[in-house]
């Protein structure tokens, strides 16, 4: 589905990202952590092709990023990023809306409202389609952007789509949280590729096929989430005391110094 070789970032001087290679295949959730500064959102950056990288390829379906044509590229992957700011009134609905202008032209007015709808529901909003976007709380517009990039995704097509969706559990309280995941893992049942980047690693730990962990720029594991999210890899990346009970994830606390 999704290729990433050899991917260097430099910002300022100073080194994002430093040989990342990962794939990402239809029907699974890959969870993105790592400690702040660590490169997560540069990396679902260059993921999405927001951001180019001084050094190596990403490739989707075997072909690179930045020789697909926007159009293509926005009915083939949706991206929620970690805040989205409006500069001018719009009614909840229409913001989930604007996830289907990529297929107007692919599909008809009704089928285009459908999936809105859909999208509405399967998020939970229906009861803040029509106010305004801007008196929402965080959370709430949380929520319609996760609906929006839904609404992006074209589950008819022949290829399977890819959802990329940048710390979608921010700002919202713990059963949002756990709805978010639910429906990740919804969507990848259905093909959907899913990568998220998370600061919960509770959430990482229950919902994802697999974890990247990354430090200072750098993969430091790729793996099931039993064996990405160790108490020595956490201990390496988090500088946290962590330990498993009855198969649950548990932060106990700071390492000592």
């Amino acid at each position: 589905m999704i290729a990433v070789e050899n991917i260097r970032v430099l910002r300022r001087g100073a080194e994002i990202l430093r040989d990342i290679s990962l794939e990402l295949i239809p029907g699974e959730v890959l969870a993105i952590v790592g400690p702040n500064g660590a490169g997560k959102s540069t990396l679902l950056q260059v993921m999405s092709g927001d951001l180019l990288p001084q050094a190596g390829t990403v490739k989707l379906e075997g072909r690179a990023l930045k020789d697909w044509a926007p159009l293509a590229l926005a009915r083939r992957r949706s991206v929620m990023p970690q805040a989205a700011r409006l500069g001018f009134p719009l009614p909840a609905r229409d913001v989930v809306a604007l996830g289907r202008l990529p297929f107007e032209r692919l599909y008809d007015r009704s089928a285009n409202q459908a999936a809105v709808a859909a999208a509405i529901g399967a998020a939970d909003i229906a009861h803040l389609a029509a106010r305004s976007y801007a008196t929402l709380s965080g959370g709430e517009q949380q929520r319609v952007q996760l609906a929006r990039a839904m609404a992006q995704l074209d589950l008819e097509a022949s290829v399977p789509p890819l959802l990329l969706l940048d710390e979608p559990t921010a700002s919202l309280d713990l059963a949002h949280a756990h709805g978010v995941l639910r429906l990740a893992r919804r969507l990848a049942g259905q093909g959907v590729a899913v990568a998220a980047v998370l600061h919960d690693l509770g959430l990482a730990h229950a919902y994802a096929d697999r974890v990247a962990v990354l430090q200072q720029g750098r993969l430091l594991a790729l793996d099931v989430p039993a064996r990405a999210l160790t108490p020595e890899i956490l201990a390496q990346a988090f500088a946290v005391d962590a330990a498993f009970y009855d198969g649950h994830l548990v932060i106990r606390g700071p390492l000592a110094a």
